[in-house]
């Protein structure tokens, strides 16, 4: 009988240790996932630095004494702006002709403009000021004063842009004639951005 049970003993051990360090089935290897990258949905991005150009469209109103006068006026311009960071600083060149207008006989055919501008930068909108020289050509003569005003741009794609600009002009003693004439021009713009 010990014989039968040291026989049972020493064949449960057995079967104990085959099946403890026995073959198993192969394990997988673990999947190490690369990471994923996920584009950012925000707002596009606010960089106004480079140059532009393009096209307006609006109203001129000029006034000499007591004659006064507004015409569709339409034009040319183009200019560079740095930004840096939330401040934009730029310079721009611009053009507007149309209807002549009528001032006690004389006739305003279109006003050149230099102008600096400085602005905020929103993000895809740009609010700012500009100020600068404006040269005024009429039928009777040329005269070049002050331009300042206030517009807003906003970046449609970040190579197209739209906005609204208001201008205010100055010319006093206009082409040596002691009348002073002031202006005003609102204007939708356009811009391609480059």
């Amino acid at each position: 009988m010990k014989r039968i049970l040291l026989s049972t003993v020493a064949a449960i051990s057995a079967a104990g240790m085959v099946h403890a360090g026995g073959p198993t089935g192969a394990q997988p290897e673990p999947m190490i996932a690369e990471p994923v990258t996920v584009a950012p949905t925000g707002p596009m991005d606010g960089d106004w630095t480079g140059g532009y150009a393009g096209l307006s469209f609006g109203e001129l109103s000029a006034d000499i004494d007591d004659f006064d006068d507004s015409e569709a006026v339409y034009g040319v311009f183009g200019g560079y702006d740095y930004d840096f960071g939330r401040f934009v600083l730029g310079g721009e060149l611009d053009y507007q002709a149309g209807e002549d207008i009528a001032l006690g006989g004389v006739e305003v055919d279109d006003v050149i403009r230099a102008k600096l501008r400085g602005g905020y930068d929103f993000g895809r909108t740009l609010f700012y000021g500009t100020v600068g020289a404006a040269h005024l050509g009429t039928d009777i003569g040329d005269d070049t004063g002050i331009v300042g005003g206030v517009g807003i741009e906003y970046k449609v794609t970040d190579q197209f842009s739209v906005g609204g600009e208001y201008l205010a002009h100055r010319f006093e003693d206009f082409d040596d004639t002691d009348v002073d004439v002031d202006a005003d021009t609102v204007s939708i713009r356009g811009s391609f951005r480059f």
